[in-house]
């Protein structure tokens, strides 16, 4: 397909594209901010924590899907069902450092923990793919003739690279096996 080529898409249908790059966009930023407290403070990332990552991912590939290919009820399901269960394990880790005297794991960002944060964000996409599912109900699962343009493709590219940075970052704290609870080193490393 030719990227120089117009198209006619309606003006939810420029909504949906807006809103999913914009989510897109966002994971993007929380997976750097992440990448930047394991790197610059040296706070690897514990099993709940690898969870709530590969739940951001796979919300961020149905997001990415909705781009390319257009809103389809699939894509948002996808979401949905990685916002459950990033929202799971981000609630788990909460319930796990309630208790008085704990401090919890990790930094504080805007006075709560990273998970505490998860819980929000994925509350938030949830009511996103509720209130895009409402926007998009005309152009559910039809094929527009849409385009990828140079913006799409940049904002697709940073997030499969911190996608495939993700899994490596993964197999260094984990090797192949499963995750210490509380890293304090990479088990492998170059």
């Amino acid at each position: 397909m030719h990227t120089s080529e117009t198209f006619k898409i309606s003006s939810s249908q420029s909504w949906s594209y807006l809103f999913n790059t914009c989510g897109v966009l966002g994971i993007c930023g929380t997976l750097i901010a992440a990448f930047y407290y394991q790197i610059a403070f040296n706070e690897l990332p514990c099993p709940l924590c690898q969870l709530q990552r590969v739940a951001l991912i796979l919300a961020g590939i149905g997001m990415m899907l909705n781009m390319r290919f257009g809103a389809s009820a699939v894509h948002y399901a996808i979401v949905i069902a990685s916002s459950v269960g990033g929202a799971f394990a981000s609630a788990r880790q909460d319930l796990l450092h309630i208790a008085p005297g704990d401090a919890g794991y990790g930094s504080v960002f805007l006075g709560l923990h990273f998970y505490t944060w998860g819980v929000i964000a994925f509350v938030i996409m949830l009511i996103f793919c509720a209130m895009m599912l409402c926007i998009d109900r005309k152009h559910l699962n039809t094929v527009p003739k849409v385009t990828m343009t140079a913006v799409t493709a940049i904002v697709m590219y940073v997030f499969l690279a911190l996608s495939a940075t993700n899994v490596v970052s993964s197999v260094m704290v984990c090797q192949f096996g499963s995750c210490p609870d509380n890293p304090t080193s990479y088990l492998w490393s170059f």
